[in-house]
């Protein structure tokens, strides 16, 4: 049987063919389109599962470098309680701190029979470059009425430091700072001083060569500002450029500490009628804390007295003093500085009564024997606040009495929310 195709049947069919070419054409661009589609969702897949690759990867990340890059407000604390005392840690002065050098010793046993020796301190860095500040008192002087000369370790001397209108105060905390290049005491107008000569001109640092010059307190000086009250002063490592750091009349600065890296002074100061007010009881001088930059610019950090002496953490980030049971912390390089108050009365109180029932055999009561406000604070490494606590008194010509002298530990890391809000910026910035 033949078949054929008229011309509306051919016609037909190629429309047919032409409709389904069409729809052909429909269906590879949709096919086209959903594997488009499906490859970016895939893509995309890929990337979120990278980020969060990258930011279980880099957890470790989002935590601060140290603790020198987490603000003061932004610290926790572990207390643990009765813990050894760090390494050097001593209620009574040191053997440092009444040393005297056997050189400079032998100079004024030789040479100066009528000056009485107190104390020497020797600058840090190698033996060649060091040099030694003698604090002495003359025949006309008490003790607490000191001077300070210069002297190289082999015990020659070299000069006066402080001008005759100046007697030093708390030599305890005369010093160099760490790397040597300041000296810094605590000095205040002498009564007894005559006025001071013109200065020279062109004053040669180190002594010419010959014979040694003979010690004396009595040379030119350019004019320096004194006080009535006991102010910081601050001098180069040549002993020139003497000038005070403070000068807030009124005011007595009673301590002063450099921080390791010495760009800055941690002090504390009171005025003379609150001074006067703690020598009955026979306390320790309290004051106020303050941060004081070598150009002169002083921070005064809180408006409460402490008799814990500042202490600065081993980086310089921060500064600690304490108040009665509290612990405070402070910011001291950040423009924007920021303060910790860690309250201990309550561990403190819990540490003592089973202490006073382990150690002391004593029942436990609500007040126990043990329990006393802290002290003194050691910081020696970034996360490890030692601190303190004992009964302390200072009696007229005796020796310090102390008692129930305790030791405990302060672990310190940044606060949860601070890591919590690093994680969230970091996972923002892998998302972005």
């Amino acid at each position: 049987m033949s078949h054929s195709l008229d011309q509306g049947s051919f016609k037909n069919m190629r429309t047919g063919f032409a409709v389904r070419r069409a729809a052909n054409k429909r269906n590879v661009s949709r096919s086209a389109l959903r594997c488009a589609v499906w490859s970016l969702l895939i893509a995309l897949v890929c990337v979120a599962c990278a980020g969060c690759r990258q930011l279980i990867g880099d957890r470790q990340s989002v935590r601060p470098r140290s603790l020198r890059d987490v603000p003061a407000q932004r610290l926790a604390y572990r207390f643990v309680a009765d813990t050894p005392a760090p390494p050097g840690a001593t209620a009574a002065p040191t053997e440092e701190q009444n040393a005297k050098l056997a050189s400079v010793q032998a100079d004024f046993e030789t040479n100066r029979k009528d000056d009485a020796l107190l104390r020497t301190v020797v600058s840090p860095g190698p033996p060649e470059l060091q040099r030694v500040l003698a604090l002495y008192a003359t025949a006309e002087e008490q003790e607490e009425m000191f001077r300070i000369d210069m002297y190289s370790p082999d015990g020659r001397f070299i000069r006066n430091l402080t001008p005759p209108e100046l007697k030093g105060a708390f030599g305890a905390t005369v010093s160099w700072s760490p790397d040597g290049n300041y000296i810094a005491f605590i000095a205040r107008k002498n009564p007894q001083a005559q006025p001071t000569p013109p200065a020279l001109v062109d004053v040669p640092e180190e002594p010419p060569a010959g014979p040694t010059p003979a010690a004396s307190v009595a040379p030119a000086f350019a004019p320096v500002p004194s006080f009535n009250t006991e102010q910081i002063y601050i001098c180069n490592r040549d002993g020139f450029d003497l000038h005070p750091l403070t000068q807030r009349e009124g005011l007595i600065y009673f301590y002063l500490a450099w921080a390791p890296d010495a760009h800055a002074l941690a002090a504390l100061a009171c005025t003379e009628s609150e001074l006067e007010a703690r020598d009955p009881s026979y306390l320790r001088p309290a004051g106020r804390p303050r941060l004081i930059e070598l150009g002169g610019q002083e921070r005064l950090l809180a408006d409460q007295s402490t008799d814990a002496l500042p202490v600065w953490s081993p980086d310089s980030s921060k500064v600690a003093t304490a108040f009665d049971k509290d612990v405070a912390i402070y910011d001291a390089l950040t423009e924007t500085p920021t303060a910790a108050r860690l309250p201990l009365a309550e561990p403190l109180l819990a540490a003592s009564r089973i202490y006073d029932e382990k150690v002391m055999k004593k029942k436990p009561s609500s007040r126990p024997v043990s329990l006393n406000p802290i002290v003194r604070l050691s910081w020696p490494q970034p996360e490890t606040l030692f601190i303190e606590t004992g009964f302390e008194r200072t009696y007229t010509n005796e020796p310090l009495v102390t008692r129930d002298m305790r030791w405990h530990t302060l672990y310190l890391s940044p606060q949860a929310a601070l890591l919590s809000a690093r994680r969230m910026q970091h996972s923002l910035s892998v998302r972005v």
